[in-house]
């Protein structure tokens, strides 16, 4: 099997002068395109591996931040040609958060992609004009140190319960074996003449998602449309650029999807060679599944599921209406060849068919672990042999069951929620909350509309009676964005005099759950 630095090597080779990534750039007058060459691509990427090569002394991940600029590629690919696993850092990273990440990490080097502000005091920083002029004149790697086999190739950092984020390992073998089955997902769509896929990139690459479209496509020599997040809030301007992409293929989550469908303008006629939609991150429901289909009847749904500790998915579908009539929330379907998924109840016995219990993934892309963090490895990982191999495993804390071969999800069975795609530790906002000055107690709750969640609520006791209860809430909003992304503040703040209390003296989530909210 091919890895995908090799596989890039290939394409580079074979095609230069196609367009490997498109991306939007705000400017005064509008959006304008920015795209990267298959040839440019490979020669920047080993111009600034071989200045990372000679110039750093270890070996220690580094820090990328940016948003969707062509250089946040150039970057992760040279990290892992010099021999370092990257972090990848989205520009919508609250100083504190990026802070408390660097501070884990302790990155040799930050590859300050997009000229982000708020870099952490004291670490060494190479700034986006720095960047590019090193892609132009540095030395080329040779590769011969390059990431392989259980070397890791990224690391992704997630909500953790303690109030600091926890990095996912994920090894180069990894990424391999999951692009070995996530191009056979993509089989089907035809190439164009030219021989060019194109793939829709809508997560950031903090997200683990990206890795599906991104990795995808440089895999099996196509290239990437991204949608940066100012292009999101226009829609007007979206739609005129979806309408140029030419795209094959869709990777989003679900609620991206849900939010074009709004518009009745979504339709095979602004996307006419799109040919498939892949879904991860959050459930995808049968009726969003019905409206997709009946606005691209040309287009194959296809529903995946994986924690990013498992490297993106593990598990796919292709949805056929009569699934899509039949389901109110979709099944997540069969384990891809290397994964072994098991029902375990509480004590770790194997469920059968039809019985509720924890979704345990074991496999061939199941992370060696988190990043410094043997307590949590201990944990969530383990080994186990699965069909005459020894394989690592991971609880995901995912509720589940097996019905006619398929795997159905049914929900968390701890603090941790799904919003938008991204995966929250609710104590994780709820510590943060609890270091502002003049809190005393907090909850957060998720709010949910069909069972699935659309917002977060906090539920708030302070020391002292609140004055002003907008004015609390904007202090408050403003001291989290300090130290968490936008997508982990809760929407609304309520101020309690006390929290419910159950029989055991624990604060009672599900009553407040189901009370009411303002």
């Amino acid at each position: 099997m091919s890895t995908v630095l090799e596989k890039i090597r290939l394409h580079a080779r074979a095609h230069p002068d196609r367009v490997a990534y498109v991306t939007v750039k705000q400017t005064a007058d509008g959006f304008e395109n920015v795209h990267m060459t298959w040839g440019e691509l490979e020669e920047r990427s080993s111009r600034l591996a071989g200045y990372l090569a000679s110039r750093l002394k270890g070996r220690a991940p580094l820090l990328v931040c940016g948003h969707k600029d062509p250089l946040m590629l150039v970057a992760f690919l040279a990290c892992v040609r010099s021999g370092r696993a990257y972090v990848p850092v989205d520009a919508s990273t609250p100083a504190g958060r990026v802070g408390d990440i660097a501070a884990a990490v302790e990155p040799e080097l930050i590859l300050n992609a997009e000229d982000m502000d708020g870099m952490p005091a004291g670490r060494a920083v190479l700034d986006s004009a720095e960047m590019r002029a090193l892609c132009e004149t540095a030395p080329r790697c040779d590769d011969s140190g390059q990431v392989s086999g259980e070397d890791i190739h990224y690391i992704i950092f997630t909500s953790g319960s303690t109030g600091l984020p926890k990095g996912v390992r994920i090894t180069a073998a990894c990424l391999d074996n999951f692009l070995a089955w996530s191009q056979n997902l993509t089989a089907g769509v035809p190439a164009k003449p030219n021989g060019d896929r194109v793939f829709i990139n809508q997560a950031p690459f903090s997200f683990d998602l990206s890795v599906f479209d991104l990795y995808t496509a440089l895999y099996t020599g196509g290239s990437i449309r991204a949608i940066p997040k100012p292009l999101q809030g226009d829609m007007k301007a979206l739609f005129a650029y979806l309408g140029s992409t030419s795209a094959d293929i869709w990777i989003s989550t679900p609620s991206f999807a849900d939010l074009l469908l709004a518009d009745n303008a979504f339709n095979q006629s602004l996307l006419p060679d799109l040919r498939l939609f892949l879904f991860c991150g959050e459930a995808l429901t049968g009726r969003t599944a019905e409206k997709l289909a009946a606005a691209f009847p040309k287009a194959c749904i296809t529903n995946t599921y994986g924690p990013t500790e498992s490297t993106v998915a593990v598990t796919g579908v292709v949805v056929t209406p009569e699934m899509a009539a039949e389901h109110a929330v979709l099944p997540l379907g069969v384990e891809k060849p290397g994964t072994r998924i098991f029902i375990m109840d509480e004590k770790g016995a194997v469920l059968p068919d039809g019985e509720k219990g924890e979704i345990v993934i074991a496999g061939d892309t199941v992370s060696p672990g988190y990043w410094n963090n043997p307590a949590k490895t201990a944990e969530m990982f383990g080994t186990c042999d699965a069909d005459g191999t020894h394989a690592r495993l991971y609880h995901t804390h995912d509720a589940g069951y097996r019905k006619d071969g398929l795997l159905f999800y049914c929900g968390r069975m701890d603090k941790q929620v799904k919003l938008h795609g991204y995966r929250i530790e609710l104590e994780d906002i709820e510590n943060n909350i609890l270091v502002i000055p003049g809190v005393e107690r907090t909850v957060v709750i998720p709010e949910r509309e069909n069972g699935e969640v659309k917002d977060l609520v906090a539920h708030i006791v302070e020391e002292a009676p609140v004055q002003s209860v907008i004015r609390e809430r904007q202090r408050i909003r403003g001291e989290l964005k300090k130290r968490l992304p936008d997508y982990m503040i809760p929407r609304k703040f309520v101020f309690d005099d006390s929290l419910p209390m159950t029989q055991n003296g624990k604060v009672d989530r599900k009553a407040l759950e189901s009370g009411p909210q303002c």
